[in-house]
């Protein structure tokens, strides 16, 4: 850093840029000396065990800054799938998306990435900020700790094999942050094969903290079994209050008030709220940035990192023909690729652009690539960007892009015929768009307890391309989805099946997944209680 000759460097807007080590070099016209080296680490440690936690003066209903993480963990390995987390974790992240939080939404992690996820939420987080966790699927707790269950724990899974919400809260609480937000939509049942007694770190004082459980405690959460795509129960009241400008404990509260009035849920699942939330606080509340413009835009840039899509690109083929790829984003780990043909030759009687050769790390249902629908192509919700082209497409939907080891690199096979020749004609072209979305992160690499991730500084730099982040976009249900073939295990008591014996009641009618701005007095119902079922 040759510019800087001063006694002290000043860096306003720290990131995970700045990790690493600095020497100062001292010289004159006849020798040059270097200091020995400084290791500058930045992440949820960066804050010592023995940091005060100040008092926030700035009063209630002002925030310095919003981030929320959603996990949805629906394809368990060992365990029942389960089918509304998807449908959880959108409609939440467009409501919040509204309320200016910085959302990132993750499906189907395992315990590394989990926890790597985890991590860098902290990164997000700082003196005033609002963090919200939410969590939709399997899940147990023991003497008073929530442990969130990932998808590869195995049939007889401890706390070994799971995450602690409370020890997240302790983290949480090391960044001074303005309010702990945790909507933990899972089973409280206890786990007898888990006779460890995690001892989280000691919590402070601060009266900020609010934990929203979809059940109460030692019983089961239920999701409605349905052949579209639907929100879970605790979801389907929750959206309809959570944008309301009210206190976060009196908006609970509220949707506990609807919930117990459902009969479908009636003496089998009720909301339980634990808070001590002294100030009126509500996730609505504006952001205030002019005390702390730096960090907020360092944050900016940190959340962005993980939200940055590839280029929209113009393939020019031999035969004439231009093909446009584009991208859109359905989940902060879940990415969308489309062809277009943009011009063709008149000699050309038909053509398509299909993708193929994709790398192994992400998922892809090979059946459910390159479709004319997003909905043939397996992807549950309309995306605005692809619905507004009246341009034929074609579709392919990549999962698991937190898995991706390395720049995403596939095929672009243009098949084509011309008007006097019946035989097709193909050209390919190979593509590399570096690592989209999440998938800089590196989620699958272990943390050390006092970094985090290595890749974030070197994929800072791809913010200066013109990459635009993923946009809100409403939700339009279907049919079919992909599920993982998984077996249940009789050694998890946690996560069982409703009794068949239940007397049917009348089915739960609430509003459709709608966007907050369009939510009306459309209805749809639940199916029978025979698809009752817990998470």
């Amino acid at each position: 850093m040759p510019q800087h000759k001063t006694r002290c460097l000043k860096i306003p807007c720290v990131t995970t840029a700045h990790r690493g080590e600095y020497k100062c070099k001292v010289f004159n016209l006849y020798h040059d000396a270097w200091t020995n080296a400084a290791v500058v680490t930045i992440g949820p440690s960066s804050i010592t065990d023995d940091s005060l936690v100040e008092v926030d003066t700035r009063g209630p209903g002002i925030a310095t800054d919003k981030v929320a993480l959603l996990i949805g963990n629906m394809n368990y390995m060992y365990h029942t799938p389960l089918c509304a987390p998807i449908a959880d974790v959108h409609e939440l992240a467009n409501l919040l998306r509204q309320m200016d939080f910085k959302v990132v939404s993750l499906l189907d992690l395992n315990w590394q990435e989990m926890n790597s996820a985890v991590t860098e939420f902290l990164l997000l987080l700082d003196k005033g900020v609002y963090g919200l966790l939410y969590f939709a699927g399997h899940g147990y707790e023991n003497y008073g700790n929530s442990f969130m269950v990932p998808i590869d724990a195995p049939a007889s899974y401890t706390s070994d094999h799971c995450v602690c919400v409370q020890n997240i809260l302790t983290q949480m609480q090391k960044k001074q942050t303005g309010l702990n937000v945790f909507l933990l939509d899972m089973c409280r049942k206890r786990n007898p094969y888990d006779d460890v007694i995690v001892q989280p770190g000691l919590l402070k004082v601060t009266a900020n903290i609010v934990f929203g459980y979809a059940t109460c405690a030692d019983a089961e959460a239920y999701e409605v079994k349905k052949e579209d795509v639907s929100n879970g129960i605790f979801i389907s009241f929750l959206k309809k209050r959570v944008c309301e400008d009210e206190k976060v404990t009196v908006m609970l509260d509220k949707v506990a008030e609807d919930m117990g009035r459902c009969r479908i849920t009636h003496g089998r699942q009720a909301l339980e709220l634990r808070s001590n939330l002294s100030e009126r606080r509500s996730l609505t509340d504006q952001i205030h940035i002019t005390d702390c413009s730096a960090s907020y835009s360092a944050r900016n840039l940190q959340w962005a990192v993980s939200h940055v899509l590839p280029k929209s690109q113009r393939l020019q083929f031999d035969c004439g023909v231009i093909v446009q790829l584009g991208f859109a984003a359905e989940f902060s780990n879940v990415m969308v690729i489309y062809t277009r043909i943009l011009e063709k030759p008149p000699e050309i009687d038909s053509c398509s652009a299909q993708l193929t050769d994709f790398p192994p790390d992400v998922d892809i249902d090979l059946k459910k690539s390159n479709q004319e629908t997003l909905l043939e192509a397996g992807g549950l919700f309309l995306i605005k960007e692809l619905s507004s082209s009246e341009v034929h497409s074609l579709y392919t939907r990549i999962r698991s892009l937190q898995r991706l080891r390395r720049e995403l690199t596939f095929t672009v096979c243009l098949h084509y015929t011309y008007s006097n020749i019946d035989e097709e004609v193909q050209e390919r072209q190979s593509i590399t768009v570096g690592k989209p979305l999440v998938s800089k992160l590196n989620l699958h690499e272990p943390r050390s307890s006092h970094s985090s991730s290595a890749s974030l500084a070197s994929s800072l730099n791809t913010l200066n391309s013109g990459d635009s982040a993923s946009n809100t976009w409403s939700s339009y249900p279907q049919t079919d989805r992909g599920s993982l073939t998984s077996s249940r295990s009789a050694n998890v008591p946690e996560e069982t099946e409703s009794p068949l014996s239940y007397d049917v009641p009348q089915p739960l009618v609430t509003s459709k997944s709608l966007p907050h701005s369009q939510v009306d007095d459309t209805n749809f119902k639940f199916s029978d209680m025979y698809n009752f079922h817990s998470l």
